[in-house]
């Protein structure tokens, strides 16, 4: 795998995103003492928050913060996401182990949290080429036990009663993205416009708040080198109080995504890959979350289209940082490009709701 393609690959840090290591160092000295040197890398993956590999001592540590620049609303919240580590820490999830927090401006340009270092292996493509099989169904058993077990978790018991509010988080969702969009609109795309119209006069029933992780994708799991075991979930930026049915959907897009899109399944020969169909996914996570095997007619669907909504969203985001120069990946504007067609397939999901 290339380091385009790779999420964990690094690279020397861009210069739209350095920092001053000597400041920086001095202010982990206090909480992390090292006489060493300290070297920073930047992780070629995301399209959001830059994160950073820091190496001292053989001592390895990953900073993530802030992008500098002009920022959309209640984007980019770093506080939020050092919380929810804290917080899942010794549960059913896996996450790094959050180690410090500082929203002192002065250290690194912007407020930054940092974490562990979690080796492994990443996964880049749902289609997992060059595994077994074996390999691929254990893959996918292991990403539903854990999006399950996220969302089994009791918020309050969690010491998150107050990390979103509980009602209307789909409503709240579509009316928060269409702003965002509308922020960061580049173009007039049309089936935006027609998603913008049509997910508000159709959400489902409520859902009983939970946590969910808002991006639970492939790439952002860690698995262990020698093990199909998730040792850590990473890039918790989106992370609220919400509706974890919809939370599940978005992680299911790839069964509806097709190749000339975006890495997916759509179209693939599943079963002799060993990866589970949709229908089979979704059964086991209702089994394993307590669930009625039976959903509302079409919810999934609805909740499938909406995600597509907000994912054109995002990247519409992604397109306009990169314009203004403070995109967190060198790749932004190729991400950006595909609002259109995101959005162009969330419609066509859409129109297939009954």
């Amino acid at each position: 795998m290339s380091a385009r393609n790779d999420p964990a690959a690094t690279i020397p840090v861009r210069e739209a995103h350095a920092m001053d290591s000597g400041r920086l160092a001095r202010w982990l000295d206090d909480r992390l003492p090292g006489a060493e040197a300290l070297t920073i890398r930047q992780f070629s993956g995301g399209q959001s928050n830059p994160t950073y590999l820091l190496s001292r001592a053989g001592d390895r540590y990953v900073l993530r913060r802030k992008p500098p620049g002009a920022l959309l609303p209640s984007a980019h919240a770093v506080d939020r996401e050092f919380r929810i580590l804290n917080a899942l820490a010794g549960s059913a999830v896996p996450v790094p182990r959050a180690l410090c927090y500082c929203d002192d401006a002065s250290v690194a340009g912007t407020p930054f949290y940092l974490m562990e270092y979690v080796d492994g292996r990443i996964f880049w493509d749902p289609a997992l080429p060059g595994l077994t099989p074996r390999e691929r169904a254990a893959i996918y058993e292991e990403m539903n036990r854990v999006i399950a077990a996220l969302h089994v978790i009791d918020p309050d018991a969690a010491g998150l009663a107050d990390f979103g509010r509980r009602e209307n988080y789909v409503a709240r969702q579509i009316e928060r993205w269409s702003k965002q969009y509308r922020a960061s609109e580049l173009e007039r795309i049309d089936s935006m416009e027609q998603l913008i119209d049509w997910l508000p006069r159709h959400v489902p029933p409520d859902e009983p708040a939970r946590i969910t992780h808002g991006d639970f994708r492939i790439d952002n799991l860690i698995f262990d080198r020698h093990e199909l075991r998730i040792r850590a979930v990473i890039d918790w930026e989106l992370a609220t109080l919400g509706n974890s049915l919809s939370d599940f959907a978005y992680h299911c897009m790839p069964y509806r995504m097709p190749e000339s899109v975006r890495k997916g399944l759509a179209g693939l020969d599943l079963a002799p890959l060993g990866i589970p169909s949709e229908q089979e996914y979704v059964e086991r996570y209702l089994e394993r979350t307590g669930r009625s095997a039976q959903l509302a007619p079409g919810a999934f669907d609805f909740y499938i289209a909406f995600n597509l909504f907000r994912l054109a969203s995002i990247l519409q985001g992604v397109a306009a940082r990169a314009r203004l120069g403070n995109a967190s990946s060198e790749h932004a504007t190729e991400a950006g490009s595909l609002t259109r067609p995101i959005a162009d397939l969330g419609w066509a999901q859409a129109r297939g709701v009954h």
